[in-house]
């Protein structure tokens, strides 16, 4: 297969990864009685062509035609929908990103200086090690833990 035959076929399969993400949006805003707007789907695409979680005034610089008032109401509503994952960074904006089953599994590297987050994915052994070590301090209390999250905190290239 020729360079330029699969550059056609990644950019196939990225594309048909892209459908199917707005597919599913439409159908669990659907769900919740609520349409997949321009705007709404505006949003999904940027923060799907992301490499992190956004704050809204980075969304908002993605796109001039969102309006501030719209984009807090849109992410709102995908959030609620089970679409997108909001963060608390500690600093003064929250992040956004897709829902992680959506996406893949990761954790975050957050800027406790300038609030910048980062996405890091952990190999698999990694991950099996730290879903059995935290199950069993969850277990040790009574706890089901069902999902993890890791924020790791500290100061990014820039800060520190």
């Amino acid at each position: 297969m020729s360079t330029l035959e699969k550059g056609r076929n990644s950019q196939r399969s990225e594309s048909q990864i892209a459908e199917e993400l707005h597919i599913t949006a439409a159908q669990r805003l659907r769900s919740q009685n609520l349409r997949y707007t321009s705007s709404r789907r505006a949003v999904v695409q940027i923060l799907a062509s992301s490499d992190r979680p956004l704050t809204i005034p980075e969304i908002l610089d993605q796109d001039s035609d969102l309006a501030q008032s719209s984009a807090y109401r849109n992410l709102t509503e995908l959030i609620q929908a089970g679409i997108v994952h909001r963060l608390i960074a500690g600093d003064e904006y929250s992040h956004f990103e897709l829902a992680e089953d959506l996406t893949s599994h990761h954790h975050h590297l957050v800027c406790t200086q300038c609030g910048r987050v980062a996405d890091i994915t952990l190999s698999d052994k990694v991950e099996k090690s730290m879903t059995a070590a935290l199950e069993n301090a969850a277990g040790s209390v009574g706890f089901t833990a069902e999902h993890h999250r890791l924020d790791v905190l500290g100061r990014c290239a820039n800060c520190a």
